[in-house]
């Protein structure tokens, strides 16, 4: 894909100069980001899927569900009762570097076949890159995906070279994976608070966020993570609803340690016509009993309201019953006339 404007042009030029993934780097991918498995035999031998090594396990039960350390190479493994006797898998992880003043977002697909008695076959490519601007604008560069005769959307064509391409969803669904740990960072992040922890969100996500975005900045500050995850998780569009109560919970150095419930309660309050910017009410004591009083009293107003929609249907049937009495009282009255006056019958039949 050919550049569209002066962003995407600036990004394809210094994408040229990007140093390679590094060997250390795709190391600790095959160590941390892969989930290896234990294979148990019938007779209850167990062979680590990264080592090789076999042994005698415990019981069936207790591998299967809890899985166990390999004596050998020390691995956590899966334990998988089978008969298979070769696997292939897959793996995502993510490099958080930089370049040029550009934040890259750095996704490596990891493979490996493991065949019992055997060491393990390692493969890795890296398939997408997102390139993200201090002001928040971003382009990916990716390998071409293999899209017919297959239901998956990370069949990737490996020998196709990694291009700008166009935006679509498919690249935000790709699993980000594990995030190596040593991460680079460009300055405006730094600054917005940013200290490496993603709060279970996509870096892509996060990032643009605390770029463009200065509730967030403030949230991390005030050390409100967690109210900074729920809004994450529901919307970002949904911290209006929510920013004068939290501005009047950090002026008052109040911490909400439980970020679901307190925007619940939020809602509740906003139902009932309660100052949203009243610190009696935004920054309880007792968020759970006042948000569980409040719970009760909307159930009340919610019953009261579905008697009140069930008197008013009554009350539309019975007027409806009404009419349709009158009505039939007219049609009958009209019936009479015309079989007593054949004329009138004629004229108006």
């Amino acid at each position: 894909m050919k550049p569209n404007n002066k962003f995407q042009q600036q990004v394809v030029e210094v994408s040229k100069t990007l140093p390679a993934i590094t060997n250390e780097q795709i190391q600790w991918g095959y160590d941390n980001a892969i989930e290896y498995l234990g294979y148990r035999s019938k007779k209850g031998i167990v062979t680590c899927a990264k080592c090789g090594h076999s042994w005698q396990g415990e019981g069936e039960l207790i591998t299967t569900i809890l899985g166990c350390d390999c004596p050998n190479c020390k691995s956590k493994l899966t334990v998988k009762a089978t008969a298979k006797r070769t696997f292939n898998d897959s793996y995502y992880m993510t490099v958080i570097d930089t370049h040029k003043g550009y934040q890259v977002l750095r996704t490596i697909m990891l493979g490996y076949t493991s065949k019992i008695g055997e060491l393990p076959k390692y493969r890795a490519s890296e398939v997408t890159q997102r390139w993200i601007a201090s002001d928040g604008k971003y382009c990916t560069f990716a390998r071409l995906r293999q899209t017919m005769g297959t239901m998956y959307y990370d069949s990737w064509i490996f020998h196709t070279p990694l291009e700008l391409r166009q935006e679509i969803d498919v690249y935000n669904r790709i699993y980000t994976g594990a995030v190596y740990p040593k991460q680079k960072l460009i300055p405006e992040l730094k600054r917005a608070g940013y200290k490496k922890a993603l709060y279970n969100q996509k870096p892509l996500d996060l990032f643009r966020i605390l770029l463009t975005d200065s509730k967030a900045e403030t949230l991390i500050k005030a050390k409100q993570a967690k109210l900074l995850k729920r809004i994450m998780d529901s919307g970002w569009k949904n911290i209006d609803n929510y920013w004068q109560s939290i501005r009047i919970c950090i002026r008052n150095n109040y911490k909400i340690k439980d970020a679901t419930l307190w925007c619940d309660y939020i809602d509740l309050l906003r139902f009932f016509g309660k100052d949203l910017r009243n610190a009696k009410y935004v920054c309880p004591d007792n968020l759970k009993a006042e948000h569980d009083r409040y719970v009760a009293k909307k159930a009340k107003a919610d019953a009261q309201l579905e008697i009140e929609k069930q008197l008013a249907k009554e009350d539309s049937f019975r007027e409806a019953k009404a009419h349709y009495a009158q009505y039939m009282v007219m049609r009958s009255h009209l019936d009479n006339t015309q079989n007593i006056n054949p004329i009138y019958s004629k004229r108006y039949a």
